[in-house]
């Protein structure tokens, strides 16, 4: 895991994607330098009323330019992701980070390997796509309108998974992997836990080794609070209690060590 650190980040651009849906391109030198795919960083609104920091994906990283880019979505009215999207380019940040454990690369190389995602856990995808030295099979759920498929198309064979069927699989995206008859050694995924669950015991059923990245709600980001915490089946050395603390033990989990 790469060492923490708080820096002032200054907004190269910023677009809206879809409604609600954000892109935004950072300056975060020593930040963007030792990030890798499947870790996140702590954004911190300028509202100083808002005391706790937004946890958001990386979606790409830029190791030569000292660029991140996030992908978010806005989750309300006074939200610190509705800040974020009314900023724009030269507007500067407190952020902190490179946060939490990534997905772990040599697992997959040389090997077929399924890079799953749904929802919002599409973005953080895209950087282990770019990276991931593997026979890729790419796989993306949304409920209707898409977005990052033409990035995703660049890195690997993409497959799409809509709930109302406007492109690719109608359904979920186990139905899409099902529908293509797609195999592979290694399953990489980030979504919500109705999805991780089902994936997991696709995983099990299959004998394939599965790496999930866990969303959950995040205070500290840092793995003090304990408000992040999932089941697990180890001892966790801090809580003394079957935790593990999502923000500092992953997001990036073994998907046999953790329960969802």
């Amino acid at each position: 895991m790469s060492c923490k650190r708080k820096e002032t980040a200054v907004i190269v651009s910023r677009e809206c994607l879809l409604p609600g849906i954000f892109s935004m391109w950072l300056e975060a030198g020593e930040v963007a330098k030792e990030a890798v795919p499947g870790q996140f960083i702590s954004m911190y609104a300028n509202d100083r009323s808002k005391l706790l920091p937004r946890p958001i994906s990386l979606c790409e990283i830029d190791k030569e330019k000292g660029f991140l880019r996030v992908v978010y979505r806005v989750t309300g009215k006074g939200t610190g992701t509705e800040q974020f999207s009314k900023m724009k380019a030269g507007d500067a940040m407190e952020i902190m980070g490179p946060l939490g454990n990534g997905f772990p690369l040599e697992a997959g190389k040389g090997k077929r390997a399924l890079l799953i995602g749904g929802g919002i856990g599409v973005p953080p995808m895209l950087e282990l796509a770019k990276q991931l030295d593997a026979d890729k099979l790419l796989v993306m759920g949304y409920r209707d309108e898409q977005f990052l498929t033409k990035e995703f198309g660049q890195n690997g064979g993409l497959y799409l998974a809509t709930e109302d069927g406007s492109a690719g699989t109608r359904g979920n995206v186990l139905d899409a992997i099902r529908e293509h008859k797609l195999t592979a050694d290694v399953i990489y995924a980030c979504g919500p836990s109705p999805m991780l669950r089902a994936i997991k015991q696709y995983s099990e059923e299959k004998h394939i080794v599965c790496y999930v990245s866990m969303e959950e709600r995040m205070a500290c980001g840092v793995g003090a609070c304990l408000a992040c915490v999932c089941g697990s089946k180890e001892i966790d050395g801090h809580s003394n209690v079957h935790n593990k603390r999502v923000c500092k033990d992953g997001p990036v989990f073994l998907s046999t060590e953790v329960e969802i």
